[in-house]
């Protein structure tokens, strides 16, 4: 395995096309990450064409797990919260190719994006996973905090009802 590089993503056509690969990829293989199965090209592409537009924005920070020339991960920081929040930032669409798990990528992501959070004077972080199939374990590891579950939260993208958990942490010192 090469060394997995960790960058900002910015709007092109090549990357939204990546991100949206990886996005389909985790819904097909049931990654609950708010789309149902099958998800068409055209959602994802539109989603990623309007979170790369957010960023370019400064709302949110997506960033890229690069192995080579293969975006093998992604997570959002999304640093848009109301205006009696400017203290937090909220973790979204952490997924990682099915080729390329167990290798430490969703980690360097979410230490990534900890760091560039804690760059912008943010000194919570918040996120939610599922309860099934979610990534509460990987959570748990990078210091999160459980605050609780939310029975039938949302569909998972084969269908049926799952919880989501809510986590958070503080950061920054």
């Amino acid at each position: 395995m090469s060394a997995i590089k960790i960058s900002a993503l910015n709007a092109s056509s090549d990357i939204a096309r990546m991100l949206s690969d990886i996005l389909i990829e985790t819904v097909a293989h049931g990654g609950s990450v708010s789309f149902m199965h099958p998800l068409q090209p055209e959602a994802a592409d539109a989603f990623w064409d309007d979170a790369l537009a957010a960023a370019g924005r400064d709302e949110r920070i997506i960033l890229g797990a690069w192995d080579g020339d293969v975006l093998a991960g992604t997570v959002t920081l999304l640093l848009d919260c109301p205006p009696n929040q400017p203290h937090r930032a909220e973790i979204a669409k952490m997924m990682t190719r099915l080729s390329h798990r167990g290798r430490g990528i969703a980690t360097a992501l979410m230490r990534t994006a900890e760091q560039l959070a804690a760059q912008r004077k943010r000194t919570l972080l918040v996120l939610d996973t599922a309860t099934d199939g979610g990534a509460a374990t990987l959570y748990e590891k990078l210091g999160f905090t459980l605050a609780g579950e939310i029975p039938d939260y949302a569909f998972k993208p084969h269908g049926g009802l799952s919880g989501t958990l809510l986590f958070w942490k503080r950061i920054g010192g």
